[in-house]
């Protein structure tokens, strides 16, 4: 994330900051080969202070790419994917540079390397766009990471809100969707209250919910 007191979050795209960029993405494989995870968020960050997006988006394409070919280069050999997370400006964060799956893979196009990823957080989505079933669609072949949050509360799926969460776990199954879902959200109350929504999931399925193995299918 880069230097968050300083007002940072994350440094792929930010001009004049790719030795750092480089040294927090070599801790960040050290990390991840010590506890055996196979991804890697790259967060773009932000729009600095004082400047224009438009002003600056130009040069900031520039860095992005440049970082993420680096980044690719050294994720392969590790055998890893980087991930790339659209954050939406109009809530979460304004100066986020990435804030829709459009942009991101426009992105990865150019960048054109297989070992990066789209990770696609359906609140920031549905906040930025809307149109989910047709975007898990379009996108699902880019998508190495999904993440999870009601909207607009960021609580549990089954919170009051905008998605119909058993609606889209159905399309992901229906699409071919093998990977993990992320519990992206503020538990309204402990954590372990707060997975009540998953174990009611599981029983609507007629999947067990002692152990994982099962489960995580």
């Amino acid at each position: 994330p880069g230097d968050q007191e300083a007002g940072e979050l994350g440094l792929a795209a930010v001009p004049g900051r790719q030795a750092a960029f480089r040294q927090a993405l070599e801790a960040a494989v050290h990390y991840a080969r010590a506890v055996g995870c196979p991804r890697i968020h790259v967060m773009a960050g932000r729009v600095p202070l004082g400047t224009e997006r438009a002003a600056v988006a130009g040069e900031m394409e520039t860095t992005f790419i440049e970082n993420l070919r680096y980044t690719a280069d050294l994720l392969s050999q590790e055998h890893m994917i980087g991930l790339l997370e659209p954050i939406n400006n109009r809530i979460t964060d304004p100066r986020y540079y990435l804030n829709t799956p459009h942009h991101a893979a426009a992105i990865l196009e150019k960048v054109g390397r297989p070992n990066l990823k789209l990770q696609l957080d359906l609140f920031h989505c549905q906040i930025m766009d809307g149109n989910l079933s047709h975007n898990l669609e379009t996108y699902l072949p880019l998508i190495g990471h999904i993440q999870i949050a009601q909207v607009p509360g960021r609580h549990e799926p089954d919170s009051p809100g905008e998605l119909n969460f058993p609606y889209l776990f159905e399309l992901l199954e229906s699409l071919g969707y093998t990977g993990y879902v992320g519990c992206e959200y503020a538990p309204k109350g402990d954590t372990l209250e707060g997975l009540g929504w998953l174990r009611s999931y599981w029983e609507s399925r007629g999947l067990q919910h002692r152990g994982t193995s099962k489960a995580a299918k």
